[in-house]
């Protein structure tokens, strides 16, 4: 659950400190303003008490005093959006992708109702959406959940209809499709004495192209529109590589089938120049966030 810690509380922290009520709004709690001392209620100073202690807790992995400290500062301020959005955090922080235990089930469940949560009160609120997307694609995997893939695809494309020109939801959307595509097409495999690298027989492609043509489509599209925004996104074209390997199981002809696998191919070798350019550049000094 690293990815969605890292991508919450790095927004989180940089607003926390500055951010002193959270009414919804059309905009993420990093864009909230001040209110003035002057108009703050006791409960609402101390919602923000027990968020900052939260917040302290939560810095030292404390998490279940964490968890404490947020739940108080909800129970003040139920528009403490950052007290919900540390709570969903806290949980998910505790969840390990594909762990077997009752108790690592509900962390991740209780994370999705925390988020879901914020977006009851905030419909518009990115951080919610995107952190939903990732633990909904997370918790899918083990066992395998068609119903969390298409849930953690809706709230990437909730973010595309608000902010159309993020890469970032273009690229998940492949990612996603990828991953159906290629749990099916491992399927299929299962029945054939051949490798990856073969073609499908007739029958199978034709199972495999009404099946999923459509899906491999949109992920490619995807990726593409990722990259077009981000010119130098090696994860997306790392991904789209793999989604032109599946689009050379749909197509019914050699030539279209050798023509994909090149570009395939001619993606992993940008992905290791982008690379290979990138670890030459010298690093970035680091930067605090604001406070």
């Amino acid at each position: 659950m690293k990815t969605i810690c890292c991508l919450v509380s790095l927004l989180l922290l940089a607003s926390c400190a500055r951010a002193q009520s959270f009414a919804p709004q059309n905009v993420t709690p990093t864009d909230q303003q001040f209110v003035a001392p002057s108009e703050k209620t006791p409960a609402q100073s101390a919602a923000l008490e027990a968020l900052k202690a939260g917040v302290e807790q939560f810095r030292n992995g404390q998490y279940e005093k964490a968890i404490d400290d947020f739940k108080d500062a909800k129970r003040f301020d139920p528009n403490l959006l950052n007290a919900r959005l540390y709570l969903a955090t806290t949980y998910a922080a505790q969840y390990v992708p594909g762990g077997p235990s009752d108790e690592n089930r509900e962390n991740g469940d209780l994370a999705v109702t925390e988020f879901r949560d914020v977006l009851a009160l905030d419909p518009t609120n990115l951080v919610a959406m995107d952190a939903l997307g990732s633990l909904e694609f997370q918790m899918s995997g083990s066992p395998f959940s068609g119903e969390r893939l298409s849930e953690s695809k809706s709230y990437f494309q909730n973010h595309i209809t608000l902010k159309p020109n993020d890469p970032v939801p273009h690229y998940w959307i492949g990612v996603i499709d990828w991953t159906l595509a290629f749990r099916s097409n491992s399927e299929l495999r299962k029945t054939l004495n051949e490798g990856e690298a073969d073609p499908l027989p007739p029958y199978l492609r034709e199972q495999y192209a009404t099946n999923f043509g459509k899906i491999i489509q949109e992920g490619i599209d995807s990726l593409n529109k990722a990259i077009s925004l981000r010119p130098d996104y090696d994860d997306a074209m790392a991904y789209l590589n793999l989604l032109y390997r599946r689009k050379a199981d749909v197509v019914d002809n050699q030539v279209d089938r050798d023509e994909l696998i090149d570009m395939a191919d001619d993606l992993v070798e940008k992905v290791k120049d982008i690379k290979t350019k990138r670890a030459e550049e010298p690093p970035q000094p680091a930067t605090e966030p604001h406070e």
